[in-house]
């Protein structure tokens, strides 16, 4: 299979519980309107994204133990995505999360501190080959000297990368194409600074794009030495915000691949997670590109 994208980051199993109204106070009952267990991660989503776009994917990261080991198998068979480089371990119950959706919130919970306390890296370090072989890639920032190792031979073969959620300081922020940070990442990292202050902060250590998302507020985005521009999320009717982040970061590694500006590569982003959070579940109702096209053309 030829490779355009190479993805390297979280692909794990996803138990998915949409309620039917508010989240639940204390010691009180919330009914389950629908429920699921599909691939996630931030990796394993973006790969349906980008698959369901006409995108050739090749994955890696997490290795995949036995609880999502044949989800994962069967639901990427029929796709463009290529799982030869991921790791099946029997031996190891694998990774799972939980998650309760409620409208736009979502609250989710598993073992993800696991992968680090075990003593085991229970992920792989990339190949090069498949870095050469690929177009444009994406990385997700967890997974230690393995996560530089991608972004070093990135560098080395003159391919692009987006990343996530990464500081000012990294390596893998200053050598990205594409930095997005979430809310989560701003305010956590950067607590006590103004968004202008964060702005600044990160692209005067980077050539690339900076992407600041802030839900449906918008984005903020630019790079070294420009002002700092802003753009409105589209308006839609929310059904699940699980996996807009990870579609948002899709759809960056789609506009980079296919040479877009940095105005054009903002809004098909935000198109895409925009299809993406008015249904349910996503892995099962991607955004195709006849979709996204549509949205934009309605326009933000």
């Amino acid at each position: 299979m030829k490779t355009e994208v190479y993805l390297h980051g979280q692909i794990l199993g996803t138990h998915s519980f949409l309620l039917k109204g508010d989240f639940p106070q204390p010691d009180s009952y919330s009914e389950i309107l629908a429920r699921y267990f599909l691939p996630g991660g931030e990796t394993g989503t973006a790969a349906t994204v980008l698959s369901s776009l006409g995108v050739q994917v090749k994955m890696d990261g997490t290795h995949i133990g036995r609880e999502p080991a044949e989800l994962i198998r069967s639901f990427y068979a029929n796709k463009t995505a290529d799982l030869s480089s991921i790791y099946f371990d029997p031996d190891w119950e694998g990774l799972v999360d939980h998650v309760l959706i409620a409208g736009p919130y979502r609250t989710p919970m598993g073992r993800f501190q696991h992968l680090y306390e075990a003593g085991i890296k229970r992920w792989n370090a990339p190949k090069e080959q498949d870095i050469i072989d690929c177009q444009a890639v994406g990385i997700d920032p967890y997974f230690q000297e393995e996560t530089q190792m991608v972004a070093e031979l990135c560098v080395k073969h003159h391919k692009p990368y987006v990343t996530i959620d990464c500081r000012h300081d990294t390596y893998l922020h200053q050598h990205a194409a594409i930095n997005v940070l979430s809310h989560e990442c701003t305010d956590g990292d950067y607590k006590g600074h103004t968004l202008e202050e964060v702005y600044e902060l990160l692209t005067g250590t980077a050539e690339g794009l900076v992407i600041i998302t802030a839900g449906e507020d918008g984005m903020y985005y630019g790079r070294k030495g420009q002002p700092m521009q802003y753009m409105p999320a589209f308006k839609v009717d929310v059904r699940s915000t699980l996996g807009a982040g990870d579609t948002y970061k899709a759809g960056c590694v789609y506009a980079l691949l296919h040479g877009m500006s940095d105005e054009e590569t903002v809004r098909f982003a935000a198109a895409c997670s925009g299809v993406a959070i008015s249904r349910f579940p996503l892995p099962l109702n991607p955004p195709t590109l006849e979709e996204v096209n549509a949205l934009l053309a309605k326009g933000n």
